[in-house]
C-alpha cells in the first residue's frame, strides 16, 4: 500500500465548515473507492457526533488517549480507538479529553510531531487522512499542521454568507 496523503482542514473562526467539509470529502472519496480516516482534532467533538456517537465523553480510546500513548512511548500498532463507520470512513473520534491533551503537551519533547507519529504507524492504511481541526491555533492545530502534506483553509461559512444576502 502507498502512503496515505494527510489533509489538515483548517481555519481560526469556528462555524466557517470545516467539519462538514472533512465529513462531505471523507464519504465522497470513499465513495470513489478510497480508504480514508477522519480525525477529530477538536474537544468539543462535533465531527464524532455528526457520525453518531452521540456521547463521547464516555469513549475510552480517543485522539487524545492515543496522543498519550505517543507522549509515554507506548506501542500504537492495534489500531485502538479507530470506529468504522457504515458510511464506509473509520473515524479517530475525540472529546472534551483532548483539552487537557493540548495544555499536557505544552512540556513535551518536539510536542508539535505527536501527531505526526501517531499518523506515521497508520499511513499506509489509508488513501486519504482527514484531520478536522478545532478553532484556534493552539498546539494540536499545530500538530494536525505539521502532520500534514496539504492544507485545506475553509475561508466563509454559510452563516457569512446569509448575512451578505440579508438586509438587517
Amino acid at each position: 500500500m502507498a502512503n496515505g496523503k494527510v489533509i489538515a482542514i483548517t481555519n481560526q473562526k469556528g462555524g466557517v465548515g470545516k467539519m462538514t467539509t472533512a465529513v462531505n470529502l471523507g464519504i465522497g472519496l470513499v465513495r470513489m473507492g478510497k480508504r480514508v480516516l477522519l480525525i477529530d482534532a477538536d474537544p468539543q467533538g462535533s465531527l464524532t457526533v455528526c457520525l453518531g456517537i452521540r456521547n463521547p465523553d464516555v469513549l475510552d480510546h480517543t485522539l487524545a488517549s492515543v496522543m498519550r500513548a505517543v507522549v509515554e512511548d507506548k506501542d500504537l500498532t492495534d489500531r485502538s480507538g479507530i470506529i468504522h463507520h457504515a458510511e464506509g470512513v473509520d473515524l479517530l473520534p475525540s472529546n472534551i479529553e483532548l483539552s487537557g491533551t493540548e495544555t499536557g503537551l505544552v512540556n513535551v519533547m518536539s510536542r508539535e510531531f505527536v501527531l505526526k507519529e501517531y499518523i506515521r504507524t497508520i499511513r499506509n492504511d489509508y488513501d486519504y487522512i482527514l484531520i478536522d481541526c478545532m478553532p484556534s491555533l493552539g498546539m494540536m492545530t499545530i500538530n494536525a499542521l505539521t502532520a500534514a502534506d496539504s492544507i485545506i483553509i475553509i475561508t466563509g461559512g454559510i452563516e457569512d454568507e446569509l448575512q451578505k444576502s440579508c438586509w438587517f
